[in-house]
């Protein structure tokens, strides 16, 4: 089983870590220096955000454009399956009320084992949770941990997620040490699928994938930077939809999404 969850037990250490370190310093650290952290991580999230949602989008159309009927038109293509993806994702995670239940369950630990607000925590622990658990590293990265056992891109994941929870820590609080329990259960989960289905997802639907995601941190970066209040955690189901999306529109027109072989 190590060869299936390595990757993602040496992130859990290191996002703990981190996040303790970053506490461990949050007491000395004056507002001042705590506002401008944020408002770096807020910058940087922006940029991981751009880099999934536009980039990584771009990079697809051109990648698979030419390889379908109808080229030209391919990018609006993709554009209705991410749209469609988030927009359908967005009503579930509303239906279901996950912004508001990951909410409550920050004000239920903060009411038994916590002297820190609530609000705050569930905050803290949201903005980690997508950061840490949202982009091409984690996907990629699991899906090679628990297919074919190779947890590299996971390790370099752990680098940076050390670094990036003691600074979230240090301005968020205990809810950005909390968030190792989504970077268990998420990525474990994801490895584990990949190792059960053995072949891993096509690169269409890792992509777009990807691109919900990138939108995904878009929204939590307004929200580090205190511009828009969003309810992030209802926009998380349309992560999991490109692949059923692009899975009923090729059994309906195939062709029009992925390239026929044969």
């Amino acid at each position: 089983m190590w060869s299936i969850f390595s990757g993602t037990i040496v992130n859990v250490v290191t996002v703990a870590v981190g996040s303790l370190l970053g506490l461990s310093i949050s007491g000395s650290l004056p507002e001042r220096y705590r506002t401008i952290v944020l408002q770096a991580l807020g910058l940087i999230t922006v940029t991981l955000g751009i880099d999934a949602a536009v980039l990584r989008f771009s990079e697809t159309v051109t990648r698979f454009a030419p390889l379908v009927q109808g080229g030209n038109t391919y990018g609006a293509r993709l554009a209705m399956v991410m749209i469609a993806s988030l927009l359908i994702g967005t009503i579930i995670g509303t239906a279901l009320r996950l912004h508001e239940r990951i909410e409550s369950a920050g004000a239920w630990i903060h009411g038994r084992f916590s002297a820190q607000d609530g609000h705050r925590f569930a905050e803290g622990f949201l903005t980690a949770s997508v950061i840490f658990c949202v982009g091409p590293l984690t996907l990629l990265g699991c899906l090679e941990n628990g297919a074919r056992g190779n947890p590299s891109l996971l390790y370099i994941k752990s680098l940076l997620d050390g670094f990036c929870s003691m600074a979230l820590a240090s301005a968020m609080g205990w809810g950005v040490f909390g968030s190792v329990l989504t970077v268990l259960f998420f990525q474990g989960g994801l490895a584990l699928l990949a190792y059960w289905v053995a072949e891993p997802l096509d690169e269409l639907s890792i992509a777009l994938m990807t691109t919900v995601g990138g939108v995904v941190l878009l929204a939590t970066a307004l929200m580090i930077l205190d511009l828009k209040k969003i309810a992030v955690a209802n926009m998380l189901p349309g992560l999991f939809l490109p692949p059923l999306v692009i899975w009923i529109t090729e059994r309906i027109a195939p062709g029009l999404l992925l390239p026929v072989v044969g």
